[in-house]
């Protein structure tokens, strides 16, 4: 289908809403960051939005800030878009972007809101334990995801789901719910629904002091961290004094004094405040990712051992 859109967005949740829409929509010019610096060798890196728009033979541009690129302005009142899609895009959206195209800014923000509104929707949702999520289509306006929704869906969390594999659901769900009803936003059929700002929740970006694990508390939390912040950040616990990012865990009843390390049927438990978790894989300091029980194997771990608390 051939419609003029224009695509912000720079992380892999927008990347996978590219790669989904353009299979029915190919956007008209795809804007992202510039490449960044990363690693010991000073490499720059292109952002996953521009990988996916280089594969896809996509017209791309990059743009620092959108609100002061005259050159792109400058496009857009030559040859104005109908819509933007605006998604994990990092940037403040201002005019004369948000009220100019003929259908507005349209973001796929993967929560159900007015809950969970903010940078960490997903990852906040797995740490709270919540059962269900969903995906919300709406119109941007200039307070953070504030605006009127125009599509919502919803899905339940398993109770093992990852916040990468949620996000990867969600990205396929809100990108089918934009290529269904695009056409009705076309044609100014669409029914666009205020939010209640007093029913929203927020959620901040993951902040590094909650990376680390805290065996105080109970089984089902330390399992939800661990979940919640795969792929990245990552959990951790300090055990001899290094660091072992924690992959993967499933909850147990079996239970010890909190913090100590133990092993049942060749695998590692770690004892929680109530419960315990296995240690299903995980990733020592200075080593590639490991299974649990090959781990264990390599530690020669002494009985009532326990991880280095704060």
């Amino acid at each position: 289908m051939s419609a003029n859109i224009w695509f912000f967005g720079t992380g892999h949740f927008a990347a996978r809403c590219l790669r989904e829409i353009a299979r029915a929509y190919p956007p008209a010019l795809v804007v992202t960051a510039p490449p960044s610096v990363a690693g010991r060798g000073l490499k720059t890196k292109p952002s996953p939005v521009e990988e996916a728009a280089l594969e896809l033979g996509l017209p791309l541009r990059h743009s620092q800030s959108v609100n002061r690129d005259e050159e792109l302005k400058a496009t857009f009142a030559a040859t104005p878009p109908e819509a933007i899609l605006v998604i994990d895009f990092g940037q403040k959206i201002g005019e004369p972007w948000l009220n100019s195209p003929r259908c507005g800014c349209i973001n796929i923000h993967p929560s159900l809101l007015p809950l969970y509104r903010g940078a960490a929707p997903v990852q906040r949702a797995v740490l709270d334990g919540a059962a269900e999520t969903g995906v919300t289509l709406f119109r941007l306006v200039v307070k953070m995801d504030a605006g009127p929704v125009w599509q919502q869906a919803r899905v339940a969390i398993s109770e093992n789901e990852t916040a990468g594999e949620l996000f990867d659901r969600l990205a396929v769900l809100g990108s089918s719910l934009f290529v269904g009803h695009f056409e009705e936003l076309r044609a100014q059929q669409a029914q666009l629904t205020p939010q209640d700002d007093s029913a929203a929740t927020v959620a901040p970006k993951i902040d590094k002091a909650e990376t680390r694990l805290d065996p105080a508390k109970s089984a089902s939390v330390v399992h939800n961290l661990v979940r919640g912040l795969q792929p990245a950040p990552g959990a951790y616990f300090i055990f001899r004094g290094k660091r072992v990012k924690t992959l993967a865990t499933r909850r147990s009843d079996v239970s010890a004094e909190a913090g100590t390390l133990f092993e049942r049927d060749g695998a590692p438990f770690l004892a929680c405040g109530e419960g315990s978790v296995e240690l299903v894989s995980v990733q020592p300091e200075g080593k590639k990712p490991m299974g649990g029980s090959a781990w264990l194997k390599g530690i020669r771990l002494e009985k009532g051992e326990m991880i280095d608390r704060a």
